[in-house]
């Protein structure tokens, strides 16, 4: 197959938006690293509020944001969870993979080696953020509150699957130069509690790479590592054809599921909603 890379703006994202992201493919393609390519494809859907991740990442119900992303290749992984006061966590992801003997740093201490790595302070808070929080707090307050499984499920502390609205996690895929590469990052689900760590940051679930190729998920965070996702497609990668792997293994989840993923043969692509992706090759240019 020839060098390629694929992206995603999330399970939910409107299909619309897939012109845009063929434009960020375009500008982050690079014909030499599969890595640098999803690395920065991911930095352009943090920076730009539309999506969830980065600067678009959604609130907390105590009004924070808290951030994860995850870099992976066939020989390294790196990934960050709970980070806050940044712009780029998959940038700090590939960091931690890179300049330190960890693969997953978290919370304070992720954000304490930003600073000893130079990043800047910076408040990733939008207005799209702050009215998100207001509508769900308005809803989980009022007399409609128990009509809700959502809001009837995070008063109880029980099924936390049902909270979620699943518009969550940006992510990138790579086949160049002989070797693959998957990049995602989020700003979590909504509603959400401080210290909610969903499907992203998790090696097998919402991010897999190995020599046979590269997947990545988007959806109901707790239900994509419940089913251990990503390493589930890679394991069945060289079966039979990748576009049959990732719709079979999508149709066992009730709520919205997506996935992308590339091999060596070619590239697919699967969601139960509508879902925007961008794709370029050395072929289409």
């Amino acid at each position: 197959m020839k060098n390629s890379l694929l992206l995603h703006g999330g399970v939910g994202s409107e299909s619309s938006l897939s012109a845009l992201l063929r434009e960020y493919a375009k500008k982050a393609f690079d014909n030499k690293s599969s890595l640098k390519s999803v690395v920065d494809a991911t930095v352009m859907m943090e920076d730009d509020p539309i999506f969830n991740a980065g600067t678009g990442s959604y609130q907390r119900i105590d009004g924070t944001i808290q951030m994860d992303a995850a870099v992976m290749t066939e020989t390294g992984f790196g990934s960050v969870i709970g980070v806050e006061k940044i712009r780029n966590p998959v940038k700090l992801a590939l960091d931690v993979m890179q300049k330190t003997p960890h693969l997953i740093m978290a919370g304070d201490g992720a954000l304490r080696l930003a600073r000893m790595l130079g990043y800047a302070e910076y408040d990733p808070n939008t207005k799209k953020a702050k009215d998100q929080r207001e509508k769900v707090m308005s809803e989980l307050n009022s007399n409609e509150a128990d009509k809700n499984p959502r809001f009837t499920a995070l008063k109880r502390m029980g099924d936390i699957s049902k909270l979620m609205q699943p518009e969550d996690t940006v992510g990138a895929v790579a086949y160049i130069d002989g070797a693959f590469a998957a990049a995602v990052s989020t700003g979590g689900a909504t509603p959400m509690l401080r210290g909610r760590v969903g499907d992203s940051p998790i090696p097998g679930a919402g991010i897999y790479c190995g020599q046979k190729g590269a997947v990545v998920a988007t959806g109901y965070g707790e239900e994509i590592i419940r089913h251990m996702l990503c390493i589930s497609v890679y394991n069945d990668i060289g079966s039979r054809r990748l576009s049959d792997i990732l719709e079979d293994k999508a149709s066992s989840f009730e709520g919205p599921v997506g996935l992308i993923a590339i091999d060596k043969k070619g590239f697919s692509y699967f969601s139960s909603k509508p879902m925007a992706v961008g794709f370029i090759s050395s072929e289409t240019g």
